[in-house]
């Protein structure tokens, strides 16, 4: 299957006491969807500095296009700043005004975005106006726009987010943010009628609202299709629901019916944790081999 993506958004390091980890969900999705065959573009920004080369570094030795990696020469490489000396309640500073706020839009990023198969985003690189200015010009596209929403308090609000749903064709959730959204745009309690009232209101065409280890569901505009997900060993879950929603677009793009979809998906968000860190490499086996568990 050559299907063509290209990927809007962050990519950090997350910052513990004794560790840096390269991050960023948009950066993982991309690594993700890269190692499952599809032709893959990014488009982010790093700082011209020590931590952004080691970030480019580390995408390109995992064979990940950096042509639409801009870099800036004011703004440093995004840090993430991890408190988690509480392990209950680990806490997170996303460090403003860093080099992916200032995303600048170009006639090449545009044109790559143009001719792909599906355009994904969230809602946390649109929270200072020039990456926003950017993104909104990128959405106007036909292609098939994917919504990873993302939410990191406190970098969303209601007027920006009804926006963006309203450009997206499908929308990736988790349960928490459901949440959210039932209290922002005063949804019913009910999961499946609060999902049919997004589906209307944002004219979408399928919603997916994973649900950690208890698997995910996808609602297709009339009815919601479950996985209970899949049972592991777990080594930690960081970067699992990325891969998850990797899953989901490489299958959402061969044309497979939600169930096909969401056991993909739910095999690959498993696979991966049972590995140490979020984008560990692994083969099309790999996930099959978990699918028959």
């Amino acid at each position: 299957m050559h299907k063509k993506i290209v990927i809007f958004g962050e990519m950090l390091w997350d910052c513990f006491s004794d560790r840096s980890i390269p991050g960023g969900a948009p950066m993982n999705v991309a690594l993700h969807t890269q190692y499952l065959g599809l032709e893959t573009s990014f488009i982010s920004k790093v700082g011209n500095d020590n931590w952004g080369k080691e970030l480019l570094d580390f995408v390109q030795d995992k064979s990940l296009n950096t042509d639409l990696i801009q870099v800036d020469e004011h703004y440093d490489t995004s840090r993430v700043l991890v408190d988690d000396a509480d392990k209950e309640n680990i806490k997170y500073e996303i460090v403003e005004a860093v080099a992916w706020d200032f995303i600048q839009w170009s006639k090449e990023m545009q044109k790559k975005v143009n001719e792909a198969d599906a355009f994904i985003f969230g809602s946390l690189s649109a929270r200072n106006e020039d990456s926003r200015n950017t993104l909104f010009k990128l959405l106007e596209t036909s292609v098939l726009k994917i919504f990873d929403i993302n939410l990191r308090a406190p970098y969303f609000e209601a007027s920006l987010l009804e926006k963006l749903l309203k450009k997206a064709d499908i929308l990736k959730i988790n349960d928490d943010e459901l949440l959210l959204l039932m209290d922002i745009f005063k949804l019913d309690k009910n999961g499946d009628k609060a999902l049919e009232r997004l589906s209307e209101d944002f004219g979408l065409q399928m919603i997916c609202v994973t649900k950690g280890a208890a698997g995910a569901i996808i609602y297709d505009g009339k009815k919601s299709h479950s996985h209970p997900g899949y049972k592991v060993k777990v080594a930690d879950t960081v970067g699992s629901g990325d891969a998850f929603l990797s899953g989901f677009i490489y299958k959402s793009l061969s044309g497979d019916s939600p169930k096909e979809i969401l056991d993909f998906a739910c095999a690959l968000g498993a696979l991966v944790a049972t590995n140490k860190g979020g984008t560990p490499q692994y083969e099309l086996e790999d996930i099959a081999s978990i699918q028959r568990t």
